[in-house]
């Protein structure tokens, strides 16, 4: 079930932002991402977050506007559909989005490539160091 996120998901949102990053990005030392997760716990509440709960939270995505900050799943509940649902409740409510990707991470590209997602540009994470590609969706209209 997807449903708006309520304060009291922060510490397990939080929990699956980090495990969820650092198995998505072996690239990038563990310590990077712990050395964010303060920052991460102040700045989830301000964003439009929906989570995907069937018990315990598996999963949310995150949005400031039409930007996906990011979708995290907890790393024993991937590949089950997750992901895709929570991006879905994104497209529906808006005909327009827009994503950052490290080009390292072929398993997320080859997903957003697969939800209509196309490059738009590349660069490099003024943070990290890393490759990564801007990419976008929009809703096909009806002609």
């Amino acid at each position: 079930m997807i449903r708006a996120f309520q304060t009291g998901d922060l510490e397990r949102v939080a929990e699956i932002w980090l495990e969820a990053n650092v198995q998505a990005h072996n690239f990038i030392p563990r310590r990077y991402w712990e050395g964010q997760l303060e920052a991460v716990r102040t700045l989830l509440p301000q964003a439009e977050l929906y989570v995907w709960q069937d018990g315990a939270i598996q999963g949310f995505i995150g949005l400031d506007g039409e930007h996906v900050e990011g979708i995290f799943v907890w790393p024993a509940a991937q590949s089950r559909g997750i992901g895709k649902a929570l991006l879905d409740r994104a497209k529906a409510a808006h005909g327009r989005l827009t994503l950052h990707v490290y080009r390292k991470n072929d398993r997320a590209a080859a997903f957003y490539r697969r939800e209509g997602f196309r490059v738009q540009s590349e660069g490099v994470d003024g943070n990290t160091g890393e490759l990564e590609c801007r990419m976008a969706w929009e809703e096909r209209g009806a002609c």
